[in-house]
């Protein structure tokens, strides 16, 4: 039997425990937060997510280190830049014999790194055995067994093979690939588009506009990617063009949502101020427009969410910046 640990236990960890239980696979869930540890254990009720019922085949613990001595597969499940903080801190605890799984979805603002390109950076080139596990999923529907497809990869073929093994069921299906910066790419800057997809709803876009814009938007996501060395075909898959739909047209979508309220008028601060969960795409805007000028690209979209999480730019000026560039071929 496998001991898989998940570290962080906020919705999307705590969605894929539960796919896990329903193949009778147990889990634990380390919390950074200990009063939330004992609240979980006693009541099953998640803090994020009120109808999920925590299986019995769920653990919360709040003791780290034993739990990453014991786990042979871990999980980091937590948001994007705290990644490296909790690396520099645990990697002791962390063995080359460990599948070491990242779920978070982000680039670091400092580095410019993905979260897999971070962990090698933080534990050494010895570490082989790291999977990212992607795709256009929601925890809120994960949780009600909808069907969902995602895809594990990894440099190393086996251990990509064991986590698509262990987490396929009757209502998850796991693809495979090797294209690890791909599926990464694709899983951040989608977030991006997502908060452009946000500020045309709430501007009062309609459906012409949102066709421009995931259709434009795959195209900055590719471009940059196939500079950086991604394969083509990685970014019309699962890890690209699927998780930008499910992100830039969901109501579950955090950063959709940042990106209504955006153009409904209210602040950046006032809306991270008042949610609960993370929104990747905020400090992935940042990344990313590093990431442009590091490797001279135009990514007009992404460039102009940028300006206005940043800048505080219009974003109906933003829109009509967009639409009045030089008239260009389709490319």
């Amino acid at each position: 039997m496998e001991n898989i640990l998940f570290i962080g236990g906020g919705s999307w960890g705590a969605a894929l425990a539960f796919a896990l239980s329903k193949n009778k696979m147990p889990s634990t869930i380390w919390h950074r937060n200990n009063s939330i540890v004992e609240s979980m254990n006693k009541s099953r009720n998640h803090y994020l997510i009120p109808f999920l019922k925590i299986p019995s085949e769920v653990n919360f613990v709040y003791d780290v280190e034993s739990s990453l001595k014991k786990a042979n597969i871990v999980i980091i499940s937590i948001p994007s830049q705290s990644v490296r903080k909790f690396l520099n801190r645990n990697g002791c605890f962390f063995s080359k014999d460990k599948i070491i799984v990242i779920v978070s979805k982000g680039i670091e603002n400092d580095s410019l790194m993905t979260m897999s390109q971070v962990v090698i950076d933080v534990l050494g080139k010895g570490f082989k055995r790291i999977v990212t596990l992607s795709g256009p999923s929601h925890a809120e529907e994960v949780i009600r067994m909808y069907p969902t497809t995602l895809v594990s990869a990894s440099k190393n073929a086996n251990s990509s093979k064991k986590i698509q093994s262990i987490f396929s069921n009757n209502f998850i299906r796991i693809y495979s690939n090797n294209d690890v910066l791909g599926v990464e790419l694709g899983g951040a800057i989608k977030n991006v588009i997502a908060i452009a997809s946000g500020i045309c709803d709430g501007i009062g876009y309609g459906d012409n506009t949102k066709a421009a814009l995931l259709t434009r938007g795959i195209s900055e996501i590719s471009n940059l990617g196939l500079l950086m060395g991604a394969k083509a075909s990685t970014f019309q898959g699962l890890s690209g063009i699927g998780d930008l739909m499910v992100t830039a047209l969901s109501k579950h979508s955090r950063n959709r949502q940042v990106g209504e309220k955006i153009g409904k008028g209210n602040t950046l601060e006032d809306i991270m101020v008042d949610m609960d969960m993370v929104a990747e795409g905020v400090k992935s805007a940042l990344s990313v427009e590093n990431l442009r000028k590091k490797f001279k690209i135009e990514m007009p979209i992404c460039n102009a969410v940028y300006n206005v999480l940043f800048n505080q730019k219009d974003p109906k000026k933003a829109v009509y910046d967009l639409m009045n560039r030089k008239l260009k071929v389709e490319k």
